[in-house]
This record gives C-alpha cells, structure tokens and sequence, in this order.
C-alpha cells in the first residue's frame, strides 16, 4: 500500500468524517478550512460543482498539508488528472465509473466511487477503489447498510453521504457505516466560518459520543 493511503486510514481511524464544502469560493477557502481543520476534520473535500474548485483545492492543499484534500462530484477520468495537478489527494464520485476509479488508482491517488447496490460495491472493489460512498443515503437506509455490510470485506470502509446530519449518525454507525461525508449540514455558501467551526464541532463531538 501507498504512503497517501496510509494516512487515508489513519485519518479515517482518528475522525472518519468528511467535510464536503459544495459551492465553496476560493476567496473563503482558507478560513473554511482553517475552522474545519482546527474542529479535528482530516478530510476535506471540494466538489466541482463549486466555483473555481481547482482553485480551492490548490489553496487548501497548500494550507494544510497534514490533511486528505480532494474532489467531489468527478466524473471524467480528465477531471482526475486535473485534480491531481492542482495537488489534490482525494477522488470521490456520485456514481461508479470504471475510467475514474481506474485513473484515481493509476495516479495513486484515493478512490471513493458512489455506489448503492451490492454488485456496484463489489465491482468498485475490483477496480481497486480504496472505499465505497454509499449514495445517495437517502435511499439507502440503515438497515439496507446492515445488509450490505454482511456480504462486504470487514475491513471496506463504508461511507453514507447525503442527509446525513447529527440526528441519523448513530442509526447508521450501529448499522455498519465506517464513517460519513457531511453537506450542507456542515457548510453551505454564505454560511460564515464561525457558523461553520460551530457546526464542525458538533459533528466532531457527536461522532465520540457515538
């Protein structure tokens, strides 16, 4: 295994929680980041549905070099390339596409493909996906997680994202999830960085309390 992947699992064993900063700018990158990083994330990640979002994760990547800085929303194995010369780490799809998996493992980096069903899950596996983002939770129950998990490898990391927010954590967690991607829940465009920090802090602390 690789040194990023390493350090993937270990931040995923500190805090397995995912910030997900969709619509963020590049001007308010670095004191997003800076309240997320100092409440105990370890990972962030920048969809390119934001504004200027290889900008951003430039920005971040350079600020806090400790941390797992990435992508959301990839879907082209260009877009993979493109994230990796702006310095990110992290490549985390909505859907499985096999040419994204296959380009974010090519290039080292750490592929987390969205899949919903068993068959998806096993087949992002195969294509050396390093964990599975489990979208979108909304239709995908704790109890459907339970399932999943049962026929999985013990040690894949499963990650809901989509609704998640501090009154479902649990229900998930006792289900089998190995940690989660938190929205809108956590950031959302206009949302100021002391709103933010407050918000990190509180997901932080509901997860150890968990």
């Amino acid at each position: 295994m690789t040194a990023l992947y390493d350090q993937f699992q270990s931040h995923m064993q500190r805090l397995p929680l995912i910030a997900i900063l969709r619509g963020l700018k590049p001007e308010e990158a670095l004191a997003i980041g800076q309240v997320i990083v100092n409440s105990g994330f370890h990972i962030l990640e920048v969809p390119l549905n934001s504004p200027d979002p290889l900008r951003s994760i430039q920005i971040l990547s350079k600020a806090f070099p400790s941390a797992l800085i990435g992508a959301g929303t990839v879907t082209t194995a260009q877009q993979v390339r493109d994230i990796k010369a702006a310095g990110g780490q992290l490549i985390i799809s909505p859907h499985l596409d096999d040419n994204v998996v296959c380009e974010a493992v090519n290039l080292g980096l750490i592929s987390l493909p969205g899949v919903a069903t068993p068959s998806e899950a096993f087949r992002a596996l195969a294509l050396g996906a390093n964990g599975l983002k489990l979208f979108p939770s909304e239709m995908i129950s704790p109890a459907v997680v339970k399932s999943i998990r049962a026929v999985l490898p013990k040690d894949v990391k499963l990650i809901p994202v989509g609704g998640i927010g501090l009154h479902n954590m649990s229900d998930y967690r006792e289900s089998g999830a190995s940690g989660f991607g938190i929205g809108s829940a956590l950031f959302a465009p206009g949302k100021s960085a002391e709103a933010v920090s407050e918000s990190a802090s509180a997901f932080v602390q509901a997860w150890k309390m968990a």
